[in-house]
C-alpha cells in the first residue's frame, strides 16, 4: 500500500533587476553556461571508467558558472499567444552540473528534486528581473553539512552568472 506525505519547503528566493534589454540579459546568462549536445554528453558520461574521469567530461562541458544548460522553454510565446494583451517575454531556463547534484543527492536523495535549477528571466514595465529559488534553502531542513555546502556554492555560482547577467 502506498502512503503520502506532504512536507512544507521553505525557498529564499533571489531577484536580480536590471534595465538592460532582454536579449542582452540572455546573452549574458547563455555567456555563463555549458551548452553542450547532451545526448553527446550522456553517451561519454555513462561511459566513463571512474569518478575522475566522469568529472572530467562535466567539467568540459560546463561553462565559466560550472554549470551546463539542459533545457530552455519560452514561456512567453504561450502567454502573447493566449493573452496578447498581457504578452511579455519570458525564459526558463534549466541548468545544472551532475557532479554537483550527486553530490547532494547522494546523502539528500530529495535534493534531486531541486537540482538541476531554474532560472527564470522576465520582461517586465521599466526592466528585466532574473529568478532564482536558493538550492541550500530547500534542503536546510534535513540538516546534512556535505549537502548543504554544495547547494550553497551552487546557489553562489547561480546568483553570480545572474548579476554578471544584469550587468
Amino acid at each position: 500500500m502506498a502512503e503520502s506525505t506532504e512536507t512544507t519547503v521553505p525557498l529564499q528566493r533571489v531577484t536580480v533587476r536590471t534595465e538592460r534589454p532582454f536579449d542582452d540579459v540572455v546573452d549574458g546568462v547563455y555567456a555563463g553556461l555549458g551548452r553542450a549536445d547532451l545526448a553527446g554528453l550522456l553517451s561519454r558520461s555513462n561511459t566513463a571508467a571512474n569518478r575522475a574521469e566522469y568529472d572530467a567530461i562535466v567539467a568540459e562541458a560546463a561553462g565559466t558558472s560550472g554549470l551546463i544548460e539542459f533545457l530552455s522553454l519560452d514561456l512567453g510565446s504561450a502567454i502573447t499567444i493566449r493573452t496578447p494583451e498581457r504578452g511579455r517575454r519570458m525564459l526558463r531556463i534549466i541548468a545544472g552540473n551532475p557532479v554537483t547534484m550527486s553530490t547532494m543527492a547522494t546523502s539528500v536523495p530529495d535534493a534531486g528534486s531541486y537540482a538541476p535549477v531554474t532560472i527564470l528571466i522576465v520582461e517586465r514595465d521599466g526592466g528585466v528581473t532574473l529568478s532564482y529559488d536558493r538550492v541550500a534553502s530547500a534542503i536546510a531542513g534535513y540538516g546534512d553539512a556535505p549537502a548543504t555546502a554544495a547547494a550553497e556554492r551552487l546557489d553562489a555560482a547561480v546568483v553570480a552568472l545572474l548579476q554578471s547577467a544584469a550587468g
